[in-house]
């Protein structure tokens, strides 16, 4: 009963939660944990209820989104794809933006690169990903959602990729990237985001998701190697010159976790 009452407690922005209230009003961090850590059914069913109003499956794009994703099970993938307001959120990022070139770190099955070219007929989607299995999966599902002129996966790891791509945007033989999305192992996560500073537009967001991993991003003690990269991505993004960040917390059938979203300015 008392983390069903927390739940549903009124939102107080942090700036007016001090030290000098009574604990009753106030969380620790410990409390947030036990009650924010674990999956929520309304969130679930919020995402459901909603997409099926925003995004109903009269859409195009539908069949091809939901074969990707019983192709990427049946070929044993991990589920670790977007959920689908996530990825649409993407989409419509992307065509706010007018992004032309994007580039995706981790592939998996390729249910968000397909949901950001379907929804954007101008976009050309570059994707990297490490494991040759997931690559071989997305490009079948890319290719049976139409979408093989658009998407291009390149298969290997990506701190040897990446910078090869740089070196190619470089020469001018690729063009500057307007969105990037990095969703692959977090150990890297801030090699990654440095080499894809590089290749970006100005006015380009870089994307790096699962960041805040159930809280655990603030436990400065947590010995987690993803944990460890999303920290230092996190804590080195605010450095970096020409770029401005922030770390927008998620909950929904993916449970809770969140995105650093960087604007790079120049």
């Amino acid at each position: 009963m008392k983390n069903t009452l927390i739940l549903r407690r009124r939102y107080r922005p942090s700036i007016f939660i001090t030290n000098t209230m009574p604990s009753s009003t106030r969380f620790t961090t410990a409390a947030q944990h036990q009650v924010y850590a674990r999956d929520n059914p309304r969130w679930t069913e919020v995402d459901t209820y909603s997409m099926a109003h925003s995004h109903p499956a009269s859409r195009p794009n539908t069949q091809a989104l939901q074969e990707t994703l019983a192709a990427s099970d049946a070929s044993a993938l991990p589920r670790y794809a977007l959920s689908a307001p996530q990825a649409k959120f993407l989409a419509l990022h992307i065509r706010t933006a007018g992004v032309t070139h994007a580039l995706e770190v981790g592939t998996l099955g390729g249910y968000a690169a397909i949901w950001m070219a379907s929804e954007n007929p101008q976009l050309h989607v570059t994707s990297v990903e490490y494991n040759a299995h997931h690559a071989a999966v997305a490009r079948r599902n890319i290719a049976q959602a139409g979408l093989a002129a658009r998407i291009e996966v390149i298969q290997g790891a990506a701190l040897d990729v990446l910078p090869q791509l740089r070196a190619a945007v470089q020469r001018g033989d690729r063009p500057r990237f307007g969105f990037v999305f990095i969703d692959a192992d977090k150990v890297h996560n801030w090699a990654y985001f440095q080499v894809a500073r590089d290749m970006v537009r100005p006015h380009a967001v870089i994307c790096v998701d699962n960041v805040v991993r159930d809280g655990q991003l603030v436990d400065g003690d947590d010995v987690d190697p993803s944990v460890r990269g999303s920290r230092e991505v996190v804590e080195n993004v605010g450095t970096m010159p020409g770029v401005d960040a922030v770390v927008l917390q998620t909950v929904g059938e993916k449970g809770y976790d969140g995105w650093l979203w960087a604007v790079v300015h120049a």
